[in-house]
């Protein structure tokens, strides 16, 4: 087969994979995990059951495609907003998105988050947690985190997958959205101050603040920055 056969057979492919991804996200979204079956999704896309298991491998394959398809999505709508200069804010901004997605699009936010394999999230997965990573880290070169960038991450995280299930879980009638807000902000507080650490927390502000800002140094080898940097991050652990 010659190049323009080979890259019309993958087009065609690809074509196939994101028809029947979008007829399974349907699916999801009307009747809930239950609903994606491998015979409805055939059915609703128009293919048969051997072209799933082909381009999926089984239910499995096809739940973490449809998964890593929903953070696609997210991802979509959450890099469209430019920083700004308070990286605090965009944290809050941020928080308030991945809620507001989780509210909009409940079925898909519950695949994405409320049915995780260990050790093996989407790929997609891992481009939010680097957005995420990113948000951290410029409240930590501005001086603003107060525990380690890794702890802050993983608290964020948590609260907010963790808030966002549990509002998914009531009526929408009964949903308090104030408890984002209050879930938001203790967060906020738990991880940031609006007083320079390095002045307010000695040490463990110091270590989180130079810690920040040690990829930008070309004082030190690597094996010097690495030995570095898991001293800061002991020094940091402090901050718990």
């Amino acid at each position: 087969m010659d190049d323009q056969g080979t890259a019309a057979s993958a087009g065609a492919r690809d074509g196939t994979r994101l028809r029947i991804l979008a007829a399974a996200a349907d699916l999801l979204a009307e009747g809930g995990h239950e609903a994606v079956s491998t015979r409805a999704v055939g059915a609703a896309a128009g293919v048969q059951a051997p072209t799933i298991y082909r381009l999926f491998g089984d239910k499995r394959g096809l739940l973490d495609a449809l998964a890593t398809y929903g953070f696609t999505a997210y991802l979509g709508r959450k890099t469209e907003r430019e920083p700004s200069d308070d990286p605090v804010e965009d944290l809050r901004a941020g928080w308030d998105l991945h809620v507001g997605f989780g509210l909009a699009n409940p079925a898909l936010y519950a695949l994405m988050y409320g049915d995780p394999r260990p050790g093996v999230p989407p790929s997609a997965a891992v481009a939010a947690a680097e957005i995420l990573a990113g948000h951290i880290g410029r409240i930590a070169r501005a001086g603003r985190l107060k525990v380690g960038e890794e702890r802050a991450a993983q608290l964020v995280h948590a609260a907010g997958s963790g808030t966002t299930l549990a509002l998914i879980a009531l009526p929408e009638e009964a949903r308090d959205l104030g408890l984002s807000d209050l879930a938001r902000e203790a967060v906020i507080a738990a991880i940031t101050t609006d007083v320079p650490v390095p002045a307010a927390r000695g040490p463990v502000g110091a270590a989180v603040a130079l810690r920040a800002v040690l990829p930008e140094t070309t004082a030190l080898s690597e094996g010097e920055q690495g030995l570095l940097r898991e001293w800061l991050d002991r020094i940091a652990g402090d901050a718990s």
